[in-house]
């Protein structure tokens, strides 16, 4: 039976997730959601329609559902947004809260209330000392709607797919995601490999983050930005390989 597991990752930012064995066996895959406490609370991913029940109920531990206020995601797929509509229901004062392709191509058709669109940069006032900032980046890493937030009184990036990687660790974590990550991209392939992918997650590090909070994996504290751009490096590399393997007659 899957359970929820929840940890306080920064300050007033909670990490729930779900451990499923028999996704990438024998190591297993995590599921994250984030919510971030404040006058307007803020759910960073909704999770799988059929795993509902479980973050619902975890969420409601820490804070009643007519208060939750916004509910956001990095791109549109099942496990970022499959549960939206069921959280709008359960959540009567949320609003969807996403950028402007994302709005424009799929929430709003999908969704049972109107998104806010939020422009590249634009800040979201949570109350109580917490803000995020909703940053653009397209097909990165993967998803024309791409886009992240960061919290900006704790420096809490929330990453998306951004260092996926496999297993059950623990919550949070200071050793090396870079690593595991470039093992899952093998692995999986997921990320749309493209000349600014590097360059996109170099302007992350801009940011100056100092935790990490990944969909899938633990969530990292340490030198934000170093994870970054070492991550920026392997897939400049990968991109790079890519090009350099294809048919003279696919380069022109």
């Amino acid at each position: 039976m899957m359970e929820t597991r929840t940890d306080e990752i920064a300050d007033g930012i909670f990490r729930i997730s779900v451990f499923v064995p028999d996704i990438a066996p024998p190591a297993g895959f995590t599921f994250n959601q984030f919510l971030i406490l404040g006058d307007d609370p803020l759910l960073f991913h909704t999770g799988l329609r059929k795993m509902f029940p479980l973050y619902c109920e975890a969420v409601r531990r820490l804070v009643p559902l007519d208060r939750l206020r916004w509910i956001s995601f990095g791109h549109f797929e099942a496990d970022e947004c499959g549960a939206m509509n069921e959280w709008l229901a359960a959540a009567p004062n949320a609003e969807l809260a996403h950028g402007q392709t994302g709005c424009l191509v799929s929430v709003t058709d999908m969704a049972d209330r109107p998104p806010r669109i939020l422009g590249d940069g634009e800040v979201v006032d949570l109350g109580r000392g917490k803000r995020v900032r909703y940053i653009d980046t397209p097909h990165t890493p993967h998803g024309w709607d791409a886009g992240l937030m960061i919290e900006e009184s704790t420096g809490t990036l929330l990453c998306g797919d951004l260092f996926t990687q496999l297993g059950d660790g623990p919550a949070l974590t200071d050793g090396d995601i870079v690593g595991p990550a470039i093992l899952a991209e093998d692995i999986f392939r997921y990320s749309s490999l493209n000349p600014d992918m590097g360059l996109t997650i170099r302007g992350l590090a801009g940011h100056a983050p100092r935790t990490l909070a990944l969909m899938h994996g633990p969530s990292f504290s340490g030198d934000g930005p170093a994870a970054l751009r070492a991550l920026a490096d392997e897939y400049d590399r990968k991109a790079a390989a890519t090009v350099s393997s294809r048919p003279a007659s696919m380069s022109r």
